[in-house]
């Protein structure tokens, strides 16, 4: 289950194609799609979003997702539009028993410390990285390319090795 940053910065780097292809599924929200309806214009391929055969969108329109939404919304302090979608995206991991995925240090933290299996981008890829979906060499030029479209990673792609290493993800 993705947050908004994730699909983002994939799409910023023109590798959407790239992450599908890598994926069996993957899914979303309605929320999230919204949020990254903004960057359309910026994003072509994120008009087309919905269409993509490997990302399910969760409608949460049932009442244990509505009050599930409304109590990640609380505990994450949402105003406005800020963490919508990660509140949104909590809640559907919660009701579905989904890792969500986020790399929101301040969202991960509060999700952790109320029970949620969180992982950011850089354990996705190294996990598709241990399924054989992609090379280390691959996984390190998408940091690089997540990197330039502005994504903040905790490593470059020619530390990710070591950086993944010690933290037990390769």
């Amino acid at each position: 289950m993705t947050d908004t940053m994730v699909l983002l910065h994939f799409a910023k780097a023109d590798r959407l194609d790239v992450l599908g292809a890598s994926v069996t599924e993957m899914s979303t929200t309605l929320v999230v799609v919204d949020e990254l309806g903004k960057y359309s214009d910026e994003c072509p391929s994120l008009q087309r979003l919905t269409e993509l055969e490997w990302l399910r969108v969760q409608p949460q329109d049932s009442v244990e997702e509505l009050i599930a939404f409304d109590t990640w919304s609380q505990l994450l302090g949402t105003s406005d539009d800020y963490d919508k979608g990660e509140a949104s995206v909590f809640a559907a991991a919660q009701v579905h028993g989904l890792v969500a995925l986020t790399d929101d240090r301040d969202a991960t933290k509060v999700g952790r410390a109320n029970g949620l299996k969180i992982h950011g981008t850089i354990w996705l890829l190294t996990r598709l990285q241990g399924l054989g979906k992609m090379t280390l060499v691959e996984i390190c030029n998408h940091v690089d390319a997540l990197r330039a479209s502005g994504m903040r990673l905790p490593c470059t792609g020619p530390e990710l090795p070591g950086w993944a290493r010690d933290r037990g993800l390769l």
